[in-house]
């Protein structure tokens, strides 16, 4: 997967608790693991932002274990329905947490341990699709049982895709924002990896003095976000960092305000930096699409084209092709990354290629006359206001320019809006008003003290659904 023979001597991770291993080293370690992995099957790792966790994922994938990557920062209780329901041959965890499960240790590295898991109530267990890689989870979260299933082909392809069109060497030093466990911020370890750069490992947040010492002291050259990143990134005054080693910033896993994409993309260009708009979806490893940043500034709306190796097309209602420009369909994407489909219990990761290459995104978008494509909705975020169809999304972005710490959710007949600001009610059932032409009893807003956001970054609309 990563041909780290050709990069022996590059440093591959430099953590921030002082810990660095070159490529040489790595595979070391990643071998180690693999053989203590005696017994064939699938594993789970409790995955953190931590030597261990990297080295285990790096060992599984080397050494053909299919690999599940859930959040370490789970409840125990969450990650155990999970383990009933799959019944994994081994979980790869922090060492602290090992007390929960019913394993015996066979295997340490770097504060991680390897536990061969024990059942009473075993599962009749079907032989693993041998192309099975890696799963992932659909959504950022560890609560449902329902995962994208990978093959090793996937993985490299969207590595390859990425690095690609990011310009990728081994002279990146890309510092970790996003979870390893959500497909984005996997994707960063890979594209990375498959091209000799140092991966910058921190558990650190954006809002710690800590992570910008450490992103700092060690020259980190790129950093990833999502939409959330960014509005935080500017609320803690980021045009103003002095960050001379900093040339590129990405942006995916959802759609981020057109003002505030203009600015970071002025600002780049200012500095001689680089912000790349992205899009993706874990049923598509990662990548389908980027914006090319001759067209950044012009059509900053937008999602761009599709990757190398990729392809897009809208369809209609009906299933047939959308031809013309500026009309809204589905948009689908075929490429190497689409994934073999979901699993939602064991006996699922005996399925092969569902898919064949071809993702039905649930996506609305639309294409311009330059065959470039702009997201306008979810076709599951959308409601009913007395027999009008409403888009939640663009709801969102119409708000955006009120307060950019907002969401929307809804049942037919009421959108509700949360903003974290006391005192725009008014303005913002107006604006909507204006905008949509529904009467003002089609709208509530509640003021709540933050936005609810998953673990990835990205905003909690069902927790939100839930408190309506």
């Amino acid at each position: 997967m990563f041909n780290f023979k050709s990069y022996k001597t590059n440093i591959a991770v430099i953590t921030d608790r002082g810990e660095r291993l070159t490529y040489g080293e790595l595979a070391a370690e990643a071998d180690s693991f693999a053989k203590a992995t005696t017994q064939k099957g699938l594993l789970f790792c409790l995955c953190e932002n931590r030597l261990g966790s990297l080295v285990g994922y790096v060992g599984c994938l080397e050494h053909q274990t299919p690999i599940v990557l859930l959040d370490g920062g789970k409840e125990s209780s969450t990650i155990k329905n999970l383990v009933e329901i799959y019944q994994p041959e081994y979980l790869w965890m922090n060492t602290e947490k090992a007390g929960d499960y019913n394993g015996e240790k066979v295997y340490e590295y770097a504060s991680f341990v390897l536990l061969k898991m024990q059942y009473e109530n075993k599962i009749e267990k079907s032989e693993i699709n041998p192309e099975l890689a890696l799963c992932l989870t659909t959504s950022g979260s560890t609560g449902s049982p329902k995962f994208v299933r990978l093959s090793l082909a996937n993985v490299k392809a969207n590595a390859e895709q990425i690095a690609e069109y990011l310009e990728i060497d081994e002279n990146e030093r890309p510092v970790t924002v996003l979870p390893s466990y959500y497909s984005y911020g996997v994707s960063v370890i890979n594209s990375h990896l498959i091209r000799g750069a140092t991966l910058l490992m921190t558990e650190g947040t954006i809002a710690q003095r800590e992570f910008w010492s450490f992103m700092k002291e060690n020259q980190a050259t790129s950093i990833s976000g999502v939409p959330y990143t960014y509005e935080m990134l500017k609320k803690l005054r980021f045009f103003r960092m002095d960050l001379p080693y900093l040339k590129t910033m990405t942006q995916a896993g959802g759609k981020l305000n057109k003002d505030i994409a203009k600015e970071y993309i002025e600002f780049a260009r200012c500095k001689g930096k680089r912000f790349f708009v992205m899009y993706g979806q874990t049923e598509a490893t990662a990548r389908m699409s980027y914006l090319p940043l001759e067209h950044a500034l012009d059509k900053c709306a937008s999602i761009g084209i599709a990757i190398p190796r990729g392809k897009f097309s809208l369809i209609d209602v009906n299933g047939n092709a959308i031809e013309e420009a500026d009309v809204d369909g589905e948009l689908v994407y075929e490429g190497p990354n689409v994934s073999l489909g979901y699993a939602e219990c064991r006996a699922d990761l005996a399925k092969g290629d569902e898919n064949h290459g071809v993702l039905h995104t649930g996506d609305v978008a639309r294409r311009d006359t330059d065959d470039y494509y702009y997201i306008t909705g979810r076709m599951k975020r959308f409601v009913k206001v007395w027999g009008n169809r409403c888009n939640l999304d663009a709801t969102e972005q119409i708000l955006k320019s009120i307060s950019t710490s907002c969401a929307c959710v809804g049942v037919d007949d009421k959108i509700t809006i949360f903003v974290t600001q006391e005192g725009l009610e008014e303005a913002i059932v107006k604006l909507l008003v204006e905008k949509t032409g529904f009467n003002n009893r089609a709208f509530a807003v509640k003021v709540i003290p933050k936005i609810p956001v998953k673990s990835s970054g990205k905003i909690d609309y069902q927790k939100m659904q839930s408190m309506i």
